[in-house]
C-alpha cells in the first residue's frame, strides 16, 4: 500500500493538486493508494496516528508545497514543522518516507537531509513515485528513478530530475474532497503546462518544474475541468508559471474550453506574462470562462525591469490592463519592488504609472526571497561578503543560508523602505502596501497566509482569486 499525506495547513485551504496528481496516477498503475489528508482535520496529529494505526504501508509519500512563505518581514519557515511531522510518522511506522512537491524541489537534498526522510522526489512526482514503489517491493535498484533524492552509503545522492518530455497528468480528480476544499478555500487549482523558459532574476520555477515548457493536450485538461465541475467545483485557477507561454498553448487550451461551452459554467483567473498578450488571446480567454488575470509586471521602471531579465516594458503593461478591460476581464499586477538598483526614484516611477494606468489591484510586494540557483545568488556573490550587505534581511542568527528565508531589500531605499513605499501609494486603495517590521503595525498587505479576513470571506460564500476577493471586501 501507498500512503499519501497532505501536510499543508495553510489557511485559506489549499486543495493538495500535486498529490491527487500522484494519487490518480499510482491507482492506475495498479498501485493500493490511501491517504491521509491533514490539510482538512481539526485535530492533524490524532488523524494521522489513528489512521497509520490501521494501515500497513509499504511506502509513505509526504507533500510539502511551501518551504516558507516568501513575505518579509513575516518570513515564516515551515521547514521545522515539516521536521517533526516526519518524526512522528516513525514513531507511526517503520514505512519509509518519500517527499515531494514544488517547495520540496528547489531544495530536495537539504530537505531530505534536515528532516531525516528516506527519500525525495524532484520534479513530477506521478510516474516517479510508481518506479520507487516497484523498486521497493523488488529489486531496490535506485539509481533509476528518476528524480530520487536517497541515501547510499551514508551520503545523500540526487538522480536526474524528474522531468518527463511528454507531459500528461490525471484528469480525474477523485481522491481528495474537492468540494470541501472549494468550500473553505475558495477556488481550486489546475495545471495546462508545467516548466518555465524564461531566466527572471528571482525565481525558482525553472529549479522546480524544469526549464523546457512541457504542455498537456488541451482535451485532458478540458477533461480535468469537467470532473471537477461534477464535484461541485465552479471557480478555477491555472497553476501554470504563465499561462499565456506559449501563447499557441493557451490559445489552444481556451479554444477547446469554449469548444466544450465551459466558459458558461466555469469562472477562472490566471498567472500571465505581461508579453505576449493581445486582444485575440484575451477574447479567447474570456469567451473560455477566464475573468481575471494576474501579471508579473514587477516595476514600471525600466532600469528595474532589465535588471529582473523582464522583456516587457511599461507600454506592454499600460497596454495589458486595456486590452483587459475591453474584454472585461479584472486585471491585477504584482510588483516586486527593493531589487538591486532600486531606488526612491525608480519606486516613484512604478507607482505613480500605475496610479495613472489603473489596474483593479497592484500588488507592491516588497524584498526579493533569494534562492540559490538564481540570478539572485549570482547578484550577491558579486557584491561582496554577505555578513556586510546592508541590503540583505532575515530571522535567523549565524551564517548566512539561502535556504532559510533570506531577502534583499535596496539599502538605497533607506531604514525604514515599507513606510517609503506606503507614503509613495498615499492611501490608493488599488494597492496592496507591504508591511511593516514594527510590532503592531497594520497589515496592509496581500500575504493570503493564514489571512484571518480572507478566510472569513469565503466562509461566507466568496469564490474566486484571493486578491479578487480582497478587493471586494475593500469596496464594502
Amino acid at each position: 500500500m501507498l500512503t499519501l499525506i497532505n501536510t499543508n495547513r495553510m489557511t485559506p485551504a489549499i486543495g493538495p493538486i500535486g498529490l491527487e496528481y500522484v494519487a490518480e496516477a499510482a491507482a492506475a498503475a495498479g498501485i493500493d493508494v490511501h491517504v491521509i489528508d491533514l490539510g482538512l482535520s481539526d485535530e492533524p496529529e490524532t488523524l494521522l496516528r489513528d489512521e497509520l494505526s490501521r494501515h500497513d504501508p509499504t511506502l509513505i509519500g509526504v507533500s510539502f508545497r511551501n518551504v516558507d512563505d516568501c513575505f518579509w518581514p513575516s518570513a515564516e519557515w515551515f521547514v521545522p514543522d515539516l521536521s517533526e511531522t516526519v518524526q512522528q510518522m516513525r514513531t507511526l511506522s517503520d514505512a519509509p518516507v518519500v517527499l515531494g512537491g514544488v517547495g520540496f524541489s528547489i531544495f530536495a537534498d537539504r530537505i531530505v537531509e534536515c528532516t531525516g526522510a528516506d527519500f525525495g522526489i524532484r520534479g513530477d512526482g506521478e510516474q516517479a513515485i510508481v518506479s520507487l514503489y516497484r523498486a521497493l517491493q523488488s529489486t531496490r535498484d535506485f539509481d533509476n528513478v528518476d528524480g530520487l533524492v536517497w541515501r547510499r552509503d551514508g551520503r545523500i545522492v540526487c538522480n536526474r530530475p524528474a522531468w518527463p518530455v511528454e507531459l500528461s497528468l490525471p484528469a480525474r480528480r477523485r481522491t481528495f474532497d474537492n468540494g470541501a476544499y472549494f468550500a473553505r478555500g475558495g477556488q481550486c487549482g489546475f495545471e495546462t503546462k508545467r516548466g518555465c523558459n524564461r531566466q527572471c532574476l528571482y525565481c525558482a520555477d525553472p529549479l522546480s518544474k524544469g526549464a523546457a515548457l512541457r504542455v498537456r493536450e488541451p482535451a485532458e485538461v478540458a477533461d480535468e475541468i469537467e470532473s471537477l465541475l461534477a464535484q461541485g467545483v465552479d471557480v478555477f485557477h491555472t497553476c501554470d508559471a504563465e499561462f499565456n507561454i506559449p501563447r499557441s498553448h493557451a490559445l489552444a487550451v481556451c479554444e477547446e474550453f469554449a469548444r466544450r461551452s465551459l466558459g458558461d459554467k466555469a469562472r477562472w483567473y490566471a498567472y500571465l506574462a505581461v508579453t505576449p498578450f493581445d486582444a485575440e488571446l484575451a477574447g479567447a480567454m474570456r469567451k473560455a470562462g477566464c475573468v481575471g488575470i494576474n501579471f508579473t509586471g514587477d516595476s514600471a521602471s525600466g532600469l528595474m525591469l532589465a535588471t529582473y531579465r523582464q522583456p516587457h516594458r511599461s507600454e506592454d503593461l499600460a497596454q495589458a490592463v486595456r486590452v483587459c478591460r475591453d474584454n472585461g476581464i479584472k486585471v491585477m499586477i504584482d510588483l516586486l519592488l527593493g531589487g538591486p538598483g532600486e531606488t526612491p526614484e525608480t519606486s516613484k516611477t512604478t507607482i505613480d504609472f500605475f496610479k495613472q494606468v489603473k489596474p483593479d489591484c497592484v500588488g507592491a510586494s516588497l524584498g526579493v526571497r533569494i534562492y540559490p540557483g538564481t540570478g539572485m545568488a549570482d547578484v550577491l556573490a558579486g557584491e561582496g561578503p554577505l555578513e556586510t550587505n546592508s541590503a540583505l534581511r532575515r530571522k535567523y542568527d549565524g551564517e548566512f543560508d539561502f535556504f532559510r528565508p533570506t531577502f534583499y531589500i535596496s539599502s538605497a531605499l533607506g531604514p525604514n523602505p515599507a513606510r517609503l513605499v506606503k507614503d509613495l501609494i498615499a492611501g490608493d486603495e488599488r494597492f496592496f502596501e507591504p508591511m511593516e517590521e514594527e510590532v503592531g503595525a497594520a497589515a496592509t498587505d496581500h500575504n493570503y497566509n493564514d489571512n484571518t479576513d480572507l478566510v472569513e470571506a469565503i466562509r461566507n460564500g466568496a469564490r474566486g482569486a484571493y486578491w479578487d476577493i480582497l478587493r471586494d471586501l475593500r469596496g464594502e
